[in-house]
């Protein structure tokens, strides 16, 4: 849920059109008073040193990505994606939350001989518009679909992306959205799509350091002993789930 444009610190984060009841909002501002620290590491993405050698891997211009951080990807979970791209050369990539992960798993899956697609859903469709223009000045392209939250039933959350054109198999799960001000453990939702992870398909959650989301690894590690969790240290924190 990024564009190549600075992101404002509040008004996507909290203004998302959700209507909240007050047991909504005590959950959001008790999160938010016990993971201050790991938002304010949301705001830097990496240093300008590995910002350029980043796009020089990726054989992209400078200024391909100009404002890494304010809730953006940092610079160790794009290089990891680029690393499990051309190590497994996925053929089907499935994003939650589109932004600069698009433009560097297009890329990637581009030096890795396009062996397959990437599919991308995000809330916001003026960021699914701009993402698409961002992917299309560097010569990439995505299937980049609008998804509005809509209310769902089952664990974690009541809204979750409304989407379709989900792909029967995956091989890579990439999950940086919704964000946490809808429920500090939305993401848990993510596991709808486990069951079309193929066997030796990877799961990457973003933002895994944060308490909302430590709470959905060990579910999920319960929940789903067929994945290999492992956790990644970083900025913000990956998990990383790889099915046997």
């Amino acid at each position: 849920m990024t564009t190549r444009e600075a992101t404002p610190l509040l008004t996507r984060q909290w203004n998302l059109g959700v209507d909240r009841e007050a047991g909504d909002w005590a959950l959001l501002l008790s999160f938010g008073a016990i993971q201050w620290p790991w938002l304010l590491k949301s705001l830097y993405g990496g240093s300008k040193r590995d910002k350029s050698a980043l796009l020089k891997r990726l054989g992209l211009p400078q200024d391909a990505l100009p404002n890494l951080g304010s809730w953006k990807a940092d610079v160790g979970l794009l290089n990891f994606i680029i690393d499990t791209i051309l190590t497994r050369k996925p053929e089907t990539v499935v994003e939650l939350g589109a932004g600069a992960s698009s433009l560097i798993a297009a890329r990637a899956l581009k030096m890795a001989g396009d062996p397959g697609r990437l599919i991308s859903f995000d809330q916001h469709a003026d960021f699914v518009r701009e993402t698409r223009n961002w992917l299309a000045d560097h010569g990439l392209s995505a299937d980049l679909h609008h998804a509005p939250l809509a209310s769902q039933s089952g664990v974690w959350a009541d809204l979750w992306y409304d989407i379709d054109h989900v792909p029967a198999a995956i091989d890579l799960l990439l999950i940086d959205g919704p964000p946490w001000t809808i429920n500090p453990m939305i993401r848990g939702k993510a596991q709808i799509l486990f069951n079309r992870i193929r066997s030796g398909g990877v799961i990457i959650l973003d933002d895994a350091a944060r308490p909302g989301e430590r709470i959905v690894a060990r579910q999920w590690r319960r929940d789903w002993p067929e994945f290999d969790w492992q956790f990644r240290n970083g900025i913000k924190g990956t998990l990383v789930g790889v099915r046997q």
